[in-house]
């Protein structure tokens, strides 16, 4: 998926969207010129002879490295649209350059081949801004190709330069940054909704929350998703959702696709969690869809967790089938999002169990699972104080497969504390 928000987006004026072969047009006729996220290509990229640096490698790495950008081949220095030979492009050596050459890897390339109504094609090349940034190229010479060089280029303006030692030094302590900010800012979406369904829930009840953050965020230039868009995205979410569940789960829901979003700060809040839990007659769940492109899902696992088992009675019931579900459902919920945010980022996602008790040594989180319909608490499982946060990626793009992988280990990384498996 293209990026959403590029140079030829803001000098067009247009909304966020993926890049295509008339944007590019326009943008040649109204003579845009270079800059540090864009770079007219005439030739399409070569396999280089004799020279130290795979050039395409090393112009991918200078874009990732700044603020991300696009490469147009087939438009000439003179900013004239004169177009490329499709069937000369090769896009797996393409990539392959990038892997061989850059490192870290430069996760998210796209290659799209676009073609004209008059028969004329260019390859654009996006390069995502990368929050792994500075990338290193390495290269060899004919001379010596058993000794390896690096380099680390930048778009200095409308030129690729080499980046210089000081400028080096602050790209790795960005990069740090941006690893404890994304860490920080996970952790207060947990936080954040963790407080809020506990502060209101009855006593004995143990929740599932679970947020999803974009690696790269929606910036706050584009416009938020509308109260309809944020609907979509449910209904989206639960048919997804419904695919990928295993069979014996077909029946079970914890998202429902008649719910009404809700405005709340920088987000949709979808919610039928109320102070009598009960009275809905649904499980209490919050889902939360955040501007920024992160989403959030709290889901009360005890809730009728013990019913049918002949009025036994525990402190702290968690419903196995339920966190299962719940973790179909995130992650499809997080897909539709990105989806409709034309979000081109992978997602990195964060699950705990929070209780309504202060757990003290005799009050224990109880698995309770079903079996041909009837509730159980199984003697093999475990009991344990506190379930450990667990931690998963959502990668972009994700297909039916790649969503029911992500809800199979999240799901299996919370139950197996249990004792359980999925």
């Amino acid at each position: 998926m293209a990026r959403s928000w590029t140079r030829l987006h803001a000098h067009l004026g247009l909304p966020p969207g993926e890049v295509t072969f008339d944007m590019v047009r326009q943008a040649v006729n109204m003579g845009v010129e270079e800059t540090d996220d864009l770079d007219w290509k005439q030739k399409l990229p070569q396999q280089p002879h004799g020279g130290r640096w795979n050039e395409f490698a090393k112009d991918v790495a200078a874009m990732a490295n700044t603020r991300g950008g696009l490469l147009v081949y087939g438009v000439s220095d003179d900013i004239e649209l004169v177009g490329i030979d499709p069937e000369q492009i090769n896009e797996q050596r393409l990539t392959a350059w990038v892997r061989n050459h850059v490192q870290p890897y430069v996760a998210g390339l796209g290659l799209h081949i676009l073609t004209g109504p008059d028969g004329v094609s260019i390859l654009v090349v996006d390069v995502p801004a990368s929050e792994m940034a500075p990338h290193l190229v390495y290269g060899s010479a004919d001379r010596d190709k058993e000794q390896q060089a690096a380099v680390v280029p930048w778009r200095d303006g409308s030129h690729t330069s080499w980046m210089p030692e000081h400028r080096l030094a602050g790209a790795y302590q960005d990069r740090f940054a941006r690893q404890t900010r994304a860490y920080e800012e996970l952790q207060q979406h947990i936080e954040h909704a963790t407080d809020l369904v506990l502060g209101q829930s009855p006593p004995g009840r143990a929740w599932l929350v679970v947020a999803c953050r974009l690696q790269r965020p929606v910036p706050r230039a584009v416009p938020p998703l509308s109260r309809e868009t944020a609907r979509g995205v449910l209904e989206g979410a639960v048919r997804s959702s419904w695919v990928i569940r295993p069979e014996h789960l077909r029946g079970h829901r914890v998202l429902t696709s008649d719910a009404n979003p809700r405005p709340g700060l920088r987000r949709w809040v979808i919610s039928n969690f109320l102070t009598s839990a009960d009275a809905t007659g649904l499980r209490p769940v919050i889902a939360e869809l955040h501007h920024d492109g992160t989403a959030v899902l709290a889901v009360d696992l005890s809730w009728k967790a013990t019913a049918g088992l002949d009025g036994v009675q525990v402190d702290l019931p968690v419903r196995s089938d339920a966190i299962a579900t719940a973790a179909c459902d995130i992650v499809a919920l997080a897909d539709a999002f990105r989806r409709a945010a034309l979000a081109d980022s992978a997602f990195d996602v964060t699950a705990v169990i929070g209780a309504t008790l202060p757990l003290n040594r005799d009050e224990r989180l109880v698995p309770v699972v079903t079996n041909q319909g009837f509730a159980e608490l199984p003697e093999y499982a475990r009991r344990p104080r506190h379930i450990q946060p667990v931690t998963t990626e959502l990668p972009n793009p994700a297909d039916h497969t790649v969503l029911r992988a992500a809800a199979d280990e999240l799901a299996a990384d919370i139950l197996n504390q249990f004792g359980l498996t999925p």
